[in-house]
């Protein structure tokens, strides 16, 4: 499993970052959390407000911080 926080790197972005590593090792799933910051990347995504959240490619949330649990969620529900 692939998950990008799509982001410039503000303080929501970081936060989603690693509230998204705090998920995926208390699910115990093998999955690579990655950081986009680059602008050009982001925007092939369609996003259009940031912080966003990619699982597998597809983009899941966008605009806003998820709690933990909502994180875990969407893994669950994009596995």
């Amino acid at each position: 499993m692939e998950i990008k926080v799509l982001g410039t790197g503000c303080a929501k972005c970081k936060t989603v970052e690693k509230t998204a590593h705090e998920a995926v090792k208390e699910m115990g799933v093998q999955a690579k959390v990655e950081k986009v910051e680059d602008m050009l990347k982001i925007m092939q995504y369609g996003v259009m407000r940031t912080p966003a959240l990619v699982i597998n490619e597809k983009v899941v949330l966008s605009g806003k911080v998820p709690s933990k649990k909502e994180i875990i969620e969407l893994i669950t529900k994009n596995q």
